[in-house]
């Protein structure tokens, strides 16, 4: 227990919080309560007359054109319904280029003229909205005099209402463009990347036969990792506050090595905040399955159940939303950094990714002899053409410089974007190399020994927790998401890749003769043959992965500054205009943006270094240098002499200290030429010299006195009462 006075106060706080029982929880987890806050199809269609409804479900099933005219009937609809429901206003919500969600609300009652006020909402004011698009992220694309911007709504993805103390408001999914018509936001891309996807992946499956072809969607399923502290040690944490991570701490006496926090007892608090965040979600139509303790102590994870890609996006966001602000009605703090704390495992963001349809169904489902699947496996390997085609892409697509503190950690998938398909699809592509694949690896199953356990069916691979990008069954887990991450830009990267991939095949054998069979084994072959150098089943964290990855020719993008040039590469670029997605001047922007942010997230990191070594631990490691000394000296003036090798050490450290210190604030003060530049500094300079300055600060930590030590500590911060 520490005897720093404003630690033990914290201390004390976390251990006697008692967690208020007022969820009715029996009620919030019934199926009554799913989709109750959501504008869903049921509502509609019991509130649309017949022919709005079906024209509106045509749009959203089909992707056909919005009848513009059909807009007042459902804005007046989604008004009286929100009415109803105690709601004062709507907002357009979208996701502008910081990576969070952005709303604008107005109020439903507008003045009568007469002395009142009526509520109003219509087709118009459904459709779209006007926010200001001069203060938003935009890499050069609007300046600050030019702040028109545009928001359209998303009839893809369902309305629904946002309920707090005081009042409800009805949100609305839209996409966010500016005047230009240039696109502002990460939604707008993956709708888009979703219709070409349509299209490529429609020409594969006639090919096959089929003629009765419902659309097909990329579907999603992203599994979201999150730490929980208590928030009075939050508070105490400047680095946390303003970085979302700290920057300094000395690794606890016990951290994860004993592997009992992996899938152990929930902590009664935290399940009860996991009660109420799933009750909350469930209302919104988010289908939440998972929850489970994560390896690292407080870390947990939610995950969902697959839904269409965009509904999925929209999702994710509102679930980073609820985790947050439910945490707080707990004295809890939610945090979504990817390495919050060093030395234990960070967060990520598993993204499972698939695509489908209600009439071919998961297209990426192998079936018990996939050697004979051939539909199968020409998805599949437009997958791994894709990846390997563009693995610096998606590298590039999950690089910031908080999640490269993750990237390559213990238990993350390294920087080299590999695939991993499982013994039995390795082997298919093997056989493939050297002509058609005339076998697969059996499942079969495993008998426990005893008589009383079932015999249990057996994959016919294992999975591997090291790949940035495995196989697992019937979707791809791209698991180099960082956790904090909207995942609409990876969406669609992935949908992009894919679409060119399958127009790739679709055209050489469309383009073919003879037996659709044949071309098909041909095609197979090629790709197996060019592209396998992507597929690795072994140890990604391996230095001799690293070796065999350098000979095979993968990229290995260590760095944000390192990936971020890939996204306007020649490939990037071909891909994403020649199928609508965004154009060479969006993605030049995009990379701005990527690399001011970058910029931006080091330098504050920095200036946190230094304000917090000048004004808490150098002044802490003074004080005790200082009581140290006046120990020494008592002791010799009563005639003990000696050494004193602890005030030597602590001497030594706080030499080391400010000499690191001076260097950090020497190199926070260069000003490069250009940004890319400035990027470069920081990531190859600046960042170094803040890992020297923590080294000096958390060995402090080891030897000074703990009423001395003014921040609370990891082992408070990780185990004292969940």
């Amino acid at each position: 227990m520490s005897a720093n006075p404003a630690r033990f106060a914290a201390i004390q706080a976390a251990n006697y919080y008692r967690v208020p029982a007022t969820l009715p929880y029996k009620d919030n987890h019934t199926p009554s309560v799913y989709g109750s806050a959501v504008f869903n199809e049921k509502v509609m269609q019991a509130r649309l007359p017949k022919a709005v409804f079906k024209s509106l479900k045509k749009t959203i099933d089909s992707g056909s054109s919005l009848d513009p005219s059909m807009a007042d009937v459902v804005a007046l609809a989604l008004k009286d319904w929100a009415l109803e429901h105690g709601a004062t206003h709507y907002a357009h919500l979208f996701q502008p280029l910081t990576g969070i969600t952005a709303e604008k609300h107005d109020s439903f009652l507008e003045p009568d003229g007469k002395g009142g006020a009526i509520a109003e909402f219509n087709g118009k004011q459904l459709i779209q909205g006007e926010p200001d698009a001069s203060s938003f992220p935009s890499g050069g694309i609007r300046a600050t005099f030019e702040a028109r911007g545009y928001t359209a709504w998303d009839v893809t993805s369902p309305c629904y209402l946002i309920e707090t103390a005081n009042g409800v408001t009805l949100c609305i999914p839209t996409a966010f463009v500016s005047w230009t018509g240039e696109v502002l936001d990460v939604k707008t891309p993956v709708l888009r990347s979703m219709r070409t996807l349509d299209e490529q992946a429609r020409r594969i499956l006639k090919l096959f036969g089929h003629n009765d072809i419902s659309m097909i969607t990329a579907t999603a399923g992203p599994e979201q990792e999150y730490f929980l502290i208590d928030r009075n040690f939050y508070l105490a944490r400047p680095d946390l506050i303003s970085a979302g991570r700290t920057l300094f701490g000395a690794r606890p006496p016990k951290g994860q090595e004993f592997e009992d926090q992996y899938f152990g007892t929930i902590p009664d608090r935290v399940l009860a905040y996991m009660h109420e965040v799933e009750a909350e979600l469930y209302k919104l139509g988010v289908p939440v399955k998972t929850r489970h303790n994560e390896v690292a102590p407080s870390q947990y994870e939610i995950a969902p159940i697959y839904e269409n890609a965009n509904v999925a996006a929209d999702h994710q966001q509102l679930t980073m939303t609820t985790l947050k602000k439910v945490a707080r009605k707990y004295g809890m703090e939610c945090l979504l950094h990817e390495k919050p704390f060093a030395g234990v495992n960070g967060s990520g963001k598993h993204l499972n990714w698939s695509l489908g349809n209600s009439t071919q169904g998961n297209l990426l489902e192998p079936g018990h002899t996939p050697h004979e699947n051939l539909q199968f496996l020409v998805f599949c390997a437009a997958v791994v053409r894709a990846v390997h085609k563009h693995s610096g892409l998606l590298r590039a697509m999950v690089a910031s410089a908080s999640n490269d503190h993750r990237l390559g950690a213990n238990e993350a998938p390294p920087a080299i974007i590999s695939i991993f398909l499982g013994d039995q699809l390795a082997d298919v592509f093997e056989q493939l190399k050297k002509g058609k694949a005339k076998t697969s690896k059996k499942s079969g199953t495993m008998n426990l020994g005893v008589d009383t356990l079932p015999i249990i069916p057996k994959d016919a691979g294992d999975r591997n927790r090291t790949s940035p990008f495995a196989f697992t069954g019937n979707k791809f887990e791209y698991r180099a998401v960082a956790s904090n991450q909207s995942i609409s830009a990876p969406l669609a990267a992935l949908n992009t890749i894919m679409t060119e991939s399958l127009d790739y095949i679709a055209t050489k054998l469309e383009k073919s003769k003879g037996k659709l069979e044949d071309n098909i084994a041909d095609v197979l072959t090629e790709i197996a043959r060019e592209h396998s150098a992507v597929i690795f089943n072994g140890n990604g964290y391996s230095q001799e992965w690293h070796d065999e990855a350098a000979k095979r020719g993968l990229p290995n993008l260590k760095t944000t500054v390192d990936a971020l040039p890939v996204l306007t590469a020649k490939t990037t670029v071909g891909a994403y205009e020649k199928y609508g997605i965004l154009t060479k001047r969006e993605l030049e922007a995009r990379k701005e943006i990527a690399y001011e942010q970058y910029c931006k997230t080091v330098n504050v990191e920095a200036n946190l270094v230094v304000e917090l070594v000048k004004t808490k631990y150098l002044p802490a490691a003074l004080r005790y240098q200082t009581e140290l000394a006046q120990n020494a000296a008592a002791l010799k003036s009563a005639g003990i002499s000696g050494e004193s090798p602890i005030l030597e050490k602590v001497t030594s450290l706080i030499r080391g200290l400010t000499s690191a210190l001076s260097k950090l604030e020497e190199g926070r003060s260069h000003h490069a030429s250009g940004l890319v530049a400035e990027a470069e500094h920081y990531c190859r300079v600046v960042l170094p010299q803040m890992l020297e300055v923590r080294k000096a600060v958390d060995a402090l930590e080891a030897d000074i006195a703990d009423d001395l030590w003014p921040m609370p500590t990891y082992e408070e911060m990780l185990f004292i009462s969940k």
